[in-house]
């Protein structure tokens, strides 16, 4: 008889109420995409022929600012989140799986930090 697992659920670190959280966080960033990729679509659109000087001012109101590093935040978080589930259901082999989920989060993490960061040099 082996309590390994039912002791590692009942502690937390089992495989029961991870998917429950994923599908949360991932709904959870869905909803807040929507009002941002909204305002994110319609202020580039209406910026496209602008000059340069012109849109440097625009991400300098610290309104922009901050729309625009939530933007990018939740929308490489909800990728990652997406990217994790469809690796997950495809690739079966556990070594390759950890590998591609690790290059996935870190490359998410890596572009999320250099737009913020790109972001945050233009506003100040």
């Amino acid at each position: 008889m082996n309590l390994r697992q039912p002791l590692m659920s009942i502690l937390g670190f089992g495989h029961s109420g991870g998917g429950s959280h994923h599908w949360w966080v991932q709904r959870l960033s869905a909803l807040a995409l929507i009002p941002l990729a909204l305002w994110f679509v319609f202020a580039v659109v209406h910026r496209v022929d602008l000059e340069r000087q012109v849109l440097i001012e625009w991400i300098q109101h610290p309104l922009t600012t901050v729309l625009l590093v939530l933007y990018f935040a939740c929308m490489f978080y909800h990728a990652q989140l997406g990217l994790q589930v469809v690796i997950e259901d495809y690739i079966h082999t556990e070594s390759r799986r950890n590998l591609i989920l690790l290059v996935v989060k870190t490359g998410m993490a890596i572009a999320a930090i250099a737009s913020i960061f790109a972001v945050i040099r233009i506003a100040w």
